[in-house]
């Protein structure tokens, strides 16, 4: 699968804008296709995915690192079980500089499995595009 990459523009700093994306444990309240992220004692993130392809709702848990932190301006999770076993990488890497009088970020998603076939760039392009506006009210409530 290609990245799937979105842009989201938001009349807030960039703080705030930022604080909705490098903690996963808030994506569930803006991003439909995260239903569960709940922090773990070692700083990982146990994740589930959720998503209607058609008439069939498939689900994943994922465990999930940050291991790319700078502080107030960029965040990459990757999946990192601890099972011994290999399974398909999934990337998020979120991106936020100043855009204007507000802040801009730029998302991009990716995953080599065949967990959902060739449909899963649609389903997340249109996951993140149905989020756009969630996120921007989260961001600039705060």
């Amino acid at each position: 699968m290609k990245p799937v990459q979105v842009n989201v523009v938001a009349p807030c700093p960039v703080e705030q804008l930022f604080a909705c994306v490098d903690d996963l444990a808030r994506y569930p309240a803006w991003l439909d296709l995260v239903q569960r992220a709940e922090p773990e004692v070692d700083g990982a993130w146990s994740v589930v995915l959720a998503a209607r392809l058609g008439p069939l709702r498939r689900s994943k848990q994922l465990r999930m690192v940050r291991t790319v932190y700078e502080a107030g301006h960029y965040v990459r999770f990757e999946r990192q079980e601890l099972d011994g076993r290999a399974h398909a990488a999934w990337v998020l890497e979120a991106e936020v500089l100043p855009a204007g009088e507000g802040s801009e970020l730029a998302m991009t998603m990716s995953y080599d499995g065949q967990w959902w076939g060739p449909l899963i760039e649609r389903v997340l392009a249109e996951q993140i595009d149905a989020a756009r506006p969630r996120l921007v009210a989260l961001a600039t409530s705060g």
